[in-house]
């Protein structure tokens, strides 16, 4: 997520240059408060938003991005990089044995997963640690303590004495500092380390093998969730290439679990647990665990998540073994036709049970109601993550309309990043039946209040506007309308790429101004004398007719979790403090 002033700063005057059409958009009477790229210097009284403002310099450190093209062809250089940026920081991969950790990886659900299993050895009264990306509002949420983001002093005081460390260092070691995720991971294991966690719940960030969290020797146990095709530039383009990439986080002896996965996917985890001597189990049903008990209540909505729940009480069950018995043996009770031994359903204990329920994951299935708009958020980014939230949406949409008090309007707002396939995305969206589709990009909004949390500096804000033209025209013809022409940013002033053909889909050049349009005033949250009101076209504005009438809004948020934790930067004002 950026805020679209801050892009300005690096040089840009919001306007980008699309191929034989030129066009701008003129925001007049902004007033621009200052965040520097450049370092800051480590001077007492330091607050956290130069500690981010100084992260942020790692996104587009020179040293840092020719680091990770030379390790591109040599992947097993960047475990090599890490240990070395890990001493240069004072801690050593023999440190991490102390965290008692539980690795997590998989393409989806390995975010829930971690929730669910932090918030069961928490409830077990443990002090927890969880390490988890991307953030959604402030990046220290990717460190908890107890379920918590640390807080800002706390993140500032062990930002600055990692950062120290690096920087001290880094002309010894050829100018080198870590990159963004690098850093992080690092600052991490230190305030984990620091804080006297009893376990650390540790998110894989990509793929597994080569993965920087992947520095970890000896975990307690590791976790595999479902697995698909993502960030296939990195990982590789089949199944099978990805499953291995994610069967590097196996360790010789520590046992792993995996969700059931497609069988040529669980042919190579079998093959990489058997080459790496670990022993690998496949999770049973949820439903198998409930044969003594009242059935599970989950506090993540959605089918989908009932494969990580099991996954999450099979890696709890396993710490606490061998927390409370360190001799005891992980028997399994039957065996797959892939050769993988499945797991004991064993029957949950009752603060197992409490913790499955008491989970919360925002932005992933989340329903926030402010009056009459009803707030559908869900990262989904894959096409499998896509097909469930579809299904959780049109199943939580219904309920709701069941009880609306008048007629409903649905709205879709959505905006996908990088090598994702929104086209494929917004197809299995087109059943849900929306009055409206909305386009913006992770652009927080268009004013100079926001912080340096949103900010993003390795994508353009052109590279971010073509890509909402490109899923509006996508839309359209999924919608099978014949008109693929595109449509223009629907901010007053602004020039049209073409001209206005069709009133069910929108481009906004910031997520605020289209919440804005999208709930006409019906959110006190959004209507909030303290946000710019951006001008929209009257035509534009005319055509909100539907939206106005509705008894209640529903709009599903969608395609990015930094969409999503956008949008939650705005809705949820306490998440900014």
């Amino acid at each position: 997520m950026v805020c679209l002033s801050c892009v300005c700063r690096r040089g840009f005057a919001f306007a980008a240059r699309l191929p034989k059409k030129d066009w701008t958009i003129r925001l007049a009477g902004l007033s621009v408060r200052h965040y520097s790229t450049k370092t800051a210097p480590q001077l007492p009284g330091m607050e956290y938003q130069d500690a981010v403002c100084t992260l942020n310099t790692l996104q587009t450190n020179a040293s840092a991005l020719e680091e990770v093209r030379r390790e591109r062809g040599h992947p097993q250089l960047q475990l090599q990089a890490m240990r070395g940026f890990l001493e240069r920081a004072g801690l050593t991969v023999e440190d991490l044995d102390h965290l008692n950790i539980i690795h997590v990886t998989g393409t989806k659900g390995k975010g829930s997963t971690c929730a669910f299993t932090e918030q069961i050895l928490r409830s077990y009264g443990f002090r927890t640690g969880f390490y988890s990306s991307p953030h959604l509002v402030q990046v220290r949420e990717r460190i908890r303590i107890n379920g918590q983001p640390i807080g800002k002093e706390l993140f500032t005081k062990y930002f600055w004495q990692v950062y120290g460390r690096l920087h001290e260092t880094k002309d010894a070691h050829g100018g080198t500092m870590p990159a963004y995720f690098r850093f992080l991971t690092i600052l991490a294991f230190h305030v984990f380390l620091q804080e006297k966690v009893d376990v650390a719940v540790i998110e894989v960030g990509i793929g597994g093998a080569y993965d920087c969290t992947n520095i970890i020797r000896r975990p307690w146990v590791c976790g595999v969730s479902s697995l698909g095709i993502d960030h296939t530039q990195i990982l590789g383009d089949t199944i099978e290439k990805i499953a291995w990439q994610k069967g590097g986080i196996f360790k010789p002896g520590v046992p792993a679990f995996t969700v059931r996965q497609p069988e040529d996917a669980m042919a190579v985890l079998r093959d990489r647990a058997k080459e790496i001597r670990c022993p690998l189990w496949v999770c049973p049903e949820l439903e198998d665990y409930q044969a003594d008990c009242e059935p599970l209540r989950l506090g993540l909505a959605g089918q989908h998540q009932r494969p990580n729940a099991s996954l999450a009480l099979q890696l709890s069950h396993t710490w606490l073994q061998r927390r409370c018995l360190p001799d005891k043996s992980f028997p399994s009770t039957s065996v797959e036709n892939t050769g993988v031994p499945e797991g004991t359903s064993f029957k949950p204990s009752p603060i197992m049970v409490k913790g499955l329920a008491d989970t919360e994951w925002p932005g992933r299935n989340q329903t926030l109601k402010h009056g009459a708009i009803t707030y559908f958020l869900d990262g989904a980014h894959t096409v499998r993550s896509m097909q469930a939230c579809v299904h959780w949406f049109r199943d939580t949409a219904a309920q709701h309309e069941r009880s609306a008090s008048g007629p409903v309007a649905r709205v879709l707002l959505f905006n996908a990043t990088g090598e994702r396939d929104s086209a494929a995305m917004l197809k299995l969206l087109v059943p849900c039946h929306f009055d409206f589709a909305v386009f913006c990009p992770n652009i927080t909004e268009a004013i100079a209040s926001c912080n340096a949390d949103q900010q993003n500096f390795n994508v353009s804000v052109e590279n971010m506007l073509t890509r909402c033209l490109d899923n509006e025209r996508s839309w359209r013809l999924h919608n099978s309308s014949g008109d693929n022409t595109g449509t223009q940013l629907l901010i007053e002033g602004s020039l049209p790429l073409v001209p206005e053909k069709k009133a069910d889909t929108l481009v906004f050049p910031c997520i605020l101004s289209a919440l804005q349009w999208i709930t006409q005033g019906r959110d006190s949250v959004l209507a909030d004398p303290a946000k710019t009101v951006l001008p929209v076209k009257p035509s534009i504005m005319a055509k909100a007719a539907p939206l106005c009438d509705a008894a209640e809004i529903h709009l599903l948020i969608t395609g990015s979790l930094h969409l999503v934790g956008g949008v939650l930067k705005h809705l949820d004002p306490v998440s900014n403090k």
